[in-house]
């Protein structure tokens, strides 16, 4: 399955095309689960927490991609893409947007700028992205 969105950005070298693989597929999807099920630990700091729902969203995110055959070396666009590959509203993909600019911040700047409130919204979009992802049939053997 493929969608005109995704193959106009494979067109243009923002995507790869390459076969889905079901062992990675599932690999993200337990890895994004696990991630997802940690992040949901009020005992662990926030920078924490953050950092596990992101890495969980993201998982979960490049599954949806690599289940229609994509690749992307790019984590904003694996984000960018969920309306074509999980049907995610784009109220997720702004918060995912916003993350991203703050995992960024931290990661390569140092500035972390959290709160309880985006950890949870980020906690909720990811919880909905798994919900999606759980529901679609997965890649061939």
């Amino acid at each position: 399955m493929t969608s005109p969105e995704l193959d106009r950005l494979a067109k243009i070298g923002a995507l790869k095309r390459e076969p889905s693989a079901r062992r990675e597929y599932d690999g993200l999807v337990r890895s994004g689960r696990t991630r997802l099920r940690d992040a949901g630990r009020a005992d662990l700091a926030l920078e924490s927490r953050f950092d596990l729902a992101y890495n969980a969203a993201h998982a979960l995110a490049l599954a949806a991609l690599r289940r229609l055959g994509y690749r992307s070396d790019n984590r904003f666009l694996v984000f960018q893409a969920l309306p074509h590959t999980a049907n995610l509203d784009a109220a997720a993909w702004r918060l995912l947007s916003k993350c991203h600019e703050r995992r960024n911040l931290a990661e390569y700047e140092g500035i972390v700028d959290l709160d309880e409130r985006l950890v949870v919204d980020l906690l909720h979009v990811a919880e909905t992205l798994l919900a999606a992802v759980s529901g679609l049939p997965p890649p061939p053997e």
